[in-house]
């Protein structure tokens, strides 16, 4: 019997520096099964994690393992690490019984890439038939429950006992072993979850709907389109951090994937961009606080950090932020150690829009010092703990409400609109607006708002007369440049010769399509340019000597600099 090896140790560099390189207590973690399925498992220890057919394990096994390794279940309850030179074992030795060609020998290569296609066996003969299987199905469940062999002798007497295995080509037995692998062999491999990997298992095996779809390579689009990346200050030239403003109907989806882009999702938070100017909480607070006994010797405001931030909109009384709960972080309990405590802020339509009407952003009465001596702890302690949650309401609305972000990007079933009407303002010049919907037609109204007849008609109409919003003009055309509607879908193709052909079994759904646009900001005065005056510039491909050649190209330098178009916005 195999033991479980010791604790391998692996370089941190292997790992990405944004995630911790072992499985730690309480981490969510993907399983990935020999059926190519992933599940989702928090690693909690003292538990037993069950793979459904595949048998169950102790949790404690694997904590504190690399990840990426690929484990057995023997015995039980036992795991086993699989070596790479097992994993591979097939095709190492289909390699060194294939013969190697030189580089210049084409023929030799373009045997060997149809080998598997060409090949003195044939498929016409093999008849799927049931008693090809010698062992019967009580011989195979007596083989899979006995405790004495592992997955991998089951498996090799499943597939001796077949009797067509030596009449298949090299392709159909590939084929046919796979499929044997992924029913019988106990295996799972432990990887890392991360947004690409949780976005494949909620479109495989949960409701799909319920995040509008979204996939990959349109969160991909989403990031490039919006123009969101992660800088750490080594690079002077690049802007070290932005501010963004979202709005959210995935359930989180979409601000785990910006702010992984951002760098703020898995890391240990530094708040060193944080400002301690800024901190209008730590005033008036005193020793009585009940945060301080819980964070520190410092009290970490939440939503404080004044750079490389993500401004959620929301339309309820509390966001839906349901699955950063995978990313080790609680919406109603967050971590002060966690990244996303300062760097996300959230506040609804109704502090953006009508801040006064919220009873919220009310400053609650103020107690001179003689009156707060007198009161009991536990009072004072609710006096703090309310000034605290309004002073961070407030410098969230009121920074929010100055504007300057950097981009907005949507993922909403609201008509997009409604809700460009009020947030593209808030953007500074230059800003890109993604705006991402499962159907065309609202993206497809959405372009015919910011057109150029649009805009065109609006700049015509008397300046008296533009409404914004109104009946011909829900928005204000003239704030968006360059607005276009695009889609692209990721398909997997079957790649080999004679056979390339897309892969027909794939995921459904929405298409999906996104929208773009560029903020500008319309000038205040009127632009006017001077072309050029009149005249002619002197040739100067017939003159013979260098000095009028010289003195020829300095009058027409002079001559172009005098009749450029000039642009006056005074």
């Amino acid at each position: 019997m195999r033991t479980i090896d010791p604790l391998m140790q692996v370089p941190l560099k292997s790992f990405s520096s944004s995630m911790h390189p072992t499985i730690q207590p309480n981490q969510y973690v993907a399983l990935r099964l020999p059926s190519d399925q992933l599940k989702v498992q928090q690693i909690v220890q003292n538990n037993i994690i069950s793979l459904g057919k595949y048998g169950a394990f102790h949790a404690d096994q694997i904590l504190g393992r690399p990840f990426h390794l690929t484990f057995e279940i023997i015995n039980g309850e036992e795991l086993r690490i699989v070596p790479a030179a097992e994993l591979h074992a097939h095709a190492l030795i289909q390699q060194m019984e294939t013969p190697s060609a030189s580089p210049g020998d084409e023929g030799d290569i373009e045997h060997q890439r149809d080998g598997l296609l060409d090949d003195n066996h044939t498929n016409q003969i093999i008849i799927d038939d049931p008693t090809s299987q010698r062992l019967t199905v009580a011989e195979i469940e007596a083989l899979k429950s006995d405790g004495s062999g592992n997955s991998k002798d089951v498996f090799a007497k499943v597939i001796g006992a077949h009797s067509t295995s030596e009449e298949r080509t090299a392709f159909s037995l590939a084929k046919y072993t796979l499929r044997k692998n992924r029913k019988y062999l106990r295996r799972f491999c432990v990887l890392p979850l991360d947004v690409p990997t949780l976005t494949d298992w909620l479109m495989n095996e949960r409701d799909f709907g319920k995040v509008m779809e979204l996939r990959n390579d349109v969160l991909g689009l989403i990031g490039c389109w919006a123009n969101i990346y992660h800088a750490d200050g080594s690079h002077s030239e690049i802007r070290p951090s932005g501010r963004y403003l979202l709005v959210d109907d995935t359930g989180g989806l979409l601000v785990a994937a910006m702010a992984e882009r951002m760098g703020i999702l898995y890391a240990e938070g530094d708040n060193n961009d944080t400002a301690e100017s800024n901190h209008p909480y730590t005033e008036d607070q005193g020793s009585e606080s009940p945060d301080h006994s819980r964070r520190g010797d410092r009290d970490i405001p939440s939503m404080s950090a004044i750079s490389n931030t993500i401004t959620l909109l929301h339309s309820n009384s509390q966001p839906n932020l349901a699955l950063l709960k995978y990313f080790d972080y609680d919406v109603n309990t967050p971590s002060p150690k966690h990244p996303l405590f300062t760097h996300l802020k959230t506040l609804s339509w109704l502090q953006l829009l009508s801040p006064s009407e919220d009873p919220a952003y009310t400053e609650p009465d103020t107690a001179t010092p003689e009156t707060l001596a007198t009161w009991k702890s536990s009072k004072r302690s609710a006096y703090y703990r309310k000034r605290r949650r309004w002073m961070r309401i407030k410098s969230v609305v009121d920074s929010t409400r100055q504007g300057g972000f950097h981009g907005l990007i949507l993922a909403t079933l609201t008509s997009p609109g409604s809700i460009l009407n009020h947030a593209v303002p808030l953007l500074a010049g230059a800003a890109q607006v993604v705006v991402y919907s499962p159907y065309l037609e609202p993206l497809a109204e959405l372009a015919d708002l910011y057109s150029t007849a649009r805009r065109t008609a609006f700049l015509n109409t008397p300046e008296e007369q533009r409404v914004v919003p109104s009946t011909d003009f829900p928005v204000d055309p003239t704030l968006l440049l360059a607005p276009s509607v695009q889609t692209a879908r990721l398909r997997r193709w079957q790649v080999l010769p004679g056979r390339t052909h897309p892969l027909m079994m794939g995921k459904g759904g929405a298409e999906g399509y996104i929208f773009v646009a560029t903020r500008v900001l319309p000038a205040q005065e009127k632009v006017t340019a001077r072309g050029r005056v009149g005249g002619k510039r002197r040739k100067v491909e017939n003159l013979a000597d260098p000095l009028d050649v010289v003195g020829a190209a300095i009058e027409a330098q002079a001559y172009s600099e005098e009749t450029r178009p000039s642009v006056n916005l005074a």
